[in-house]
């Protein structure tokens, strides 16, 4: 069972190793040597316009009208490159919120509410800047932070040590929902931004050119759904991994990874602590300043203020906000998070934020920028025995697949095992034994299914789209009136079904009802695995909710299995595959009156796959009780819902090289043996 680590400051005993401090070890207490600093408060790097306000994210009623002037005791909101006006809009759009979903918003009381200047002014007597908290419930104090109102950031730091599997799988599993619900609810209201395209004003009010990740973060935020609000995390965040890759700024906020939609540097502030000292916990890297320098494990940070709109540097940076509190960081030895962004093609933002691990601040010093201005820099160098940066992973897997890397790294097996019958290559990578078996099968891209599903039911129709599936036509009102997919292709909502346009229609293979035929899009790589025999990775950042691959083999009846077991021949048994398609775009926290999708009603898949001699990639897809792909069933070839292809869509974010797995279910009832192949 892991453990929240009581920290506490004493003023008058010395400073302990730095060493000590990021240790796995529990421990009771920090003692430290607090001098007395008095820090003065941050200036904004832009003074808002007159009569600019800003809404009171504290407040809990959603159609509240109460609107505070900001406070300038709070930390300044550096801007970077492309994100000079984040934190404003995401403010705007809170505001503009109250709006939004109104059929669907639920009503708070606010009568007893603080402002949001009272709020940011209390003070917990008791509170210190690290404070102790109890260890038992602290499953619960953590993950359930996503079920509290707005509260008020804690000042409480903590650090969590020595989780159990159980606890690393419970918190893996709250981040992974929480983010689900932030992709698939972006996805959603960028759907009905299309429906409503025609119009001024929509069902969001004002917001109709607003961006779907920040309305997300904010309806999520109103919902009480941002993780690690009541606690300030020191050192790891619980559920999440080293190598995580995010496309939203928001996102980040979402699961508490950074605290600050705009800000460079999180802290807990001076004012929230009794001793008067800030201490840093996050620091975002984006290449925002002209004197950083970030060569990997050793990161040369330059503190945040004195820039322009422009991002010039224009004004002496100060020791003060988020620069003191990198400065109490490096006295008292505490850790930090780092979060790199950069630009990256192919990203729905234009960039990626990758969560590299913990840090240590080891020095710091005033100096003349290339601007001419005194700047201040810290040395951060990463701690030892982590696992590798997902930054650099990420550029390992582009140079790979782009061909960059002047010798290719031992172990590739074959650069095709698809045989060119995929649009892209399937690798095959084996640096542990001499094993080559996935080159011994058949390569099969579609599943095979006896003729007489072809017979069965003809497909009465299709469209007359011509250049694209458009509202309202015939394989539209097939899935119930609204298509399955978004303009970019991905899975807006699980079903138990859905129909893709088929060879009866007259609509391209282009069109956005047709995503799981385009076949293999990402370059994956079957891998030799120590833990899981054979696995599938991919070279490419695969984006949660797009389409991945088929999962093929020849369809047999039950009779047949039955037959084809006795033989030992590997077979696979979907029906006893995780219903995880209904966790994808489960907006249940959001909207009280949502319903899981139930059209259209589908038999029980009264079928096998027989993948002894031909088969695909997705036959070595590993096990998983928190996997990150999910079976959807698809019709497009014919009209026998017994007989559906069972498609594979992302469930988050998979960053290169990070295996690929699957819920195979429970033991099947025909064999009493897991469905997994491998």
């Amino acid at each position: 069972m892991g453990s929240f680590i009581d920290l506490n400051l004493y003023p008058d005993s010395p400073v302990p190793d730095t060493a000590d401090v990021a240790g796995g070890d529990i421990i009771t207490a920090l003692t430290l040597n607090i001098p007395k600093l008095e820090p003065k408060e941050e200036p904004y790097d832009d003074p808002p316009p007159p009569h600019h306000f800003l809404i009171n994210s504290t407040n809990p009623n959603p159609n509240s009208s109460i609107l505070t002037q900001p406070d300038p005791s709070q930390p300044v909101q550096h801007a970077g490159d492309d994100e000079a006006d984040v934190f404003s809009e995401f403010q705007r759009i809170s505001e503009m919120f109250r709006t939004a979903f109104s059929d669907k918003t639920n009503k708070f009381d606010a009568k007893n509410q603080l402002s949001a200047s009272e709020q940011d002014g209390f003070i917990d007597p008791n509170s210190q800047a690290i404070v102790p908290v109890p260890e038992e419930n602290h499953l619960s104090t953590v993950a359930d932070s996503s079920r509290r109102k707005n509260q008020q950031r804690s000042s409480e730091l903590v650090r969590v040590t020595n989780l159990g599997i159980e606890d690393e799988r419970y918190f893996r599993d709250v981040v992974r929902k929480t983010r689900m619900i932030y992709d698939s609810l972006r996805v959603f209201v960028s759907m009905e931004d299309e429906k409503r395209k025609s119009n001024n004003y929509n069902a969001y009010g004002r917001l109709k050119n607003a961006r779907g990740d920040l309305r997300s973060a904010s309806v999520m935020k109103e919902r009480g759904l941002w993780l690690n609000r009541d606690k300030r995390i020191v050192g790891s965040i619980p559920g999440v991994y080293v190598g995580d890759i995010f496309f939203f700024r928001m996102e980040i906020c979402v699961v508490g990874l950074h605290g600050l939609p705009q800000a460079g540097i999180d802290y807990l502030t001076s004012s929230q602590s009794s001793n008067g000292d800030p201490i840093a916990t996050s620091i975002i890297v984006s290449g925002g300043y002209e004197d950083d320098q970030d060569s990997g494990d050793v990161i040369i940070y330059t503190g945040h203020g004195g820039q322009d709109k422009h991002n010039r540097q224009a004004d002496h940076q100060r020791l003060e906000g988020g620069n003191l509190a990198m400065e109490r960081s490096m006295s008292y030895g505490i850790e930090v998070r780092v979060v790199r962004g950069f630009r990256y093609e192919g990203s729905p933002s234009g960039k990626v934020y990758v969560y590299d691990g913990l840090y240590k601040v080891v020095d710091s010093w005033l100096e003349a920028g290339k601007s001419g201005f005194g700047v201040i820099k810290f040395k951060l160098v990463r701690i030892e025995n982590q696992p590798e940066m997902g930054s650099s992973v990420l550029k390992y897997a582009e140079n790979l697949r782009k061909g960059r890397l002047q010798v290719r790294p031992n172990g590739y097996v074959s650069m095709d095992i698809s045989m060119k019958k995929e649009h892209v290559p399937v690798l095959l990578f084996n640096d542990i034994d001499d094993n080559h078996e996935p080159m011994f099968y058949e390569y099969l891209v579609t599943s095979v299914f006896p003729p007489y599903v072809y017979h069965f039911g003809a497909k009465a129709g299709g469209c007359d789209c011509v250049s694209g599936c458009v509202e309202g036509c015939f394989c539209a009102k097939q899935n119930g009136g609204e298509f399955a997919y978004d303009q970019n292709g991905l899975l807006v909502r699980g079903k138990p079904l859905i129909f893709e346009c088929g060879p009866h229609c007259r609509c391209p293979s282009s069109c956005r009802n047709r995503v799981s035929q385009s076949g293999l899009k990402n370059r994956l790589e079957v891998f030799r695995s120590r833990e899981t025999g054979w696995g599938v990775r991919s070279l490419d950042l695969i984006q949660a909710g797009s389409f991945i691959c088929e999962y093929t083999g020849v369809i047999l009846t039950r009779e047949q299995a039955q037959l084809f077991s006795m033989n030992g021949d590997n077979l696979i048994y979907p029906n006893r595959f995780g219903e995880r398609w209904a966790e994808w775009g489960d907006l249940s926290q959001i909207f009280s009156d949502y319903v899981r999708p139930l059209y259209p009603s589908v038999p029980p898949l009264d079928f096998a796959m027989d993948v002894s001699r031909m088969r695909n990639v997705a036959c070595y897809l590993s096990h998983s009780l928190c996997p990150n792909v999910l079976v959807q069933l698809v019709l497009y070839d014919h009209a026998n819902y017994a007989f559906p292809h069972l498609m594979l869509f992302a469930m988050e974010n998979i960053p290169p090289m990070r295996e690929l797995s699957l819920d195979y279910g429970e033991a099947d009832e025909w064999t009493g043996k897991l469905a997994i192949c491998n």
